[in-house]
């Protein structure tokens, strides 16, 4: 191991996916965090891997590339949390013949047959992708970060102030909470809201592709269907709204009659990071260097490995060109 530690601040997807790549490198690493790993955001995720359209477009490209190599590894074992499951990406408007570059990436992608569209659909896309049970997938990354000697604390990081004092390298992966850690307004939140119910047999995804704030989404993971979803800007509302879970229901069920009569597990909500650019690079302060890895909004869990490895690259100082303005 390295004598020099790293603290990292936040343990949602992000966090704990950095310090899991820190830490099997043979940092010494700490991560600090505000909340429960399954009580962040990102164990309210569907969760998905897919393209991301967020800029700087070329890292996101390397970044959920990269990603998809990580996830469809650890999809050999269950235990991780993550499977692979066939579905449909379809949307109420004509979707041309163009796609996203990392959309190749996925094996057996082909247009859907005008049989296999839901009613007021115009075009979509058949495919495999990896799909997170995010509860059993954050519990996976916590192991493997102790497995390799992480020291996973309780309790928040109120300046940076504190977080040097602990370690000269710190890398802030507070989601939504950067808003306030690092006073950047260009953070806001992406309220959204999850209901969960038991699974009726359902196997296969489907996520509605528009650029509305309420859309029909559902995801299988193993005895239970995560279903979505709305996507609404600026609002810090942390408390499931009924007539916003009945809306969700009633677009999913639509599309597949049995999640209506499903019985409700849960019912979630999550701030996603909403930010123009997501955020990784280096900031000094203090005589120290804060590695920021933040504002991913809804694709934190897709771009999750690739953030992580190029964040730990700027920890070892293999990238110094790279700046906080990025």
């Amino acid at each position: 191991m390295t004598a020099e530690p790293v603290l990292v601040i936040g343990a949602g997807v992000q966090g704990l996916t950095t310090a899991v790549v820190l830490a099997e490198a043979g940092w010494r690493v700490r991560v600090r965090t505000a909340e429960r790993p399954r009580d962040t955001t990102s164990a309210v995720a569907g969760a998905m891997w897919g393209p991301a359209m967020l800029k700087p477009a070329d890292r996101v490209l390397y970044w959920v590339t990269r990603s998809h190599a990580e996830f469809t590894a650890l999809a050999r074992d269950e235990s991780t949390g993550v499977h692979l499951a066939t579905g449909r990406m379809a949307a109420r408007f004509d979707l041309g013949d163009a796609v996203p570059p990392e959309a190749r990436l996925i094996p057996d992608l082909r247009p859907c047959r005008p049989d296999e569209l839901p009613a007021g659909f115009a075009s979509g896309y058949r495919g495999t992708v990896p799909l997170v049970d995010m509860p059993r997938y954050l519990d996976h990354l916590v192991a493997r970060f102790q497995d390799a000697g992480g020291d996973l604390r309780l309790g928040p990081v109120n300046s940076f102030a504190d977080a040097v004092g602990e370690a000269s390298t710190v890398v802030n992966c507070t989601g939504i909470g950067a808003r306030e850690l690092v006073a950047d307004p260009a953070v806001h939140p992406v309220r959204g809201q999850h209901v969960v119910v038991r699974n009726p047999g359902v196997d296969e995804y489907f996520i509605e592709l528009t650029d509305s704030g309420e859309f029909a989404a559902y995801m299988p993971h193993g005895d239970r269907v995560v279903l979505g979803g709305v996507a609404v800007e600026d609002d810090w509302t942390r408390t499931p709204n009924p007539h916003v879970s009945a809306g969700i229901r009633s677009r999913c069920a639509a599309i597949e009659p049995r999640l209506g009569e499903a019985e409700v597990l849960a019912e979630l909500v999550g701030l996603r990071p909403g930010r123009d650019s997501v955020r990784v690079g280096v900031e000094h302060f203090e005589g120290a260097r804060i590695i920021h890895n933040y504002g991913h909004g809804g694709c934190g869990v897709a771009l999750s490995w690739g953030c992580a490895y190029e964040a730990a690259d700027l920890v070892a100082g293999l990238d110094p060109t790279r700046t906080s303005d990025e």
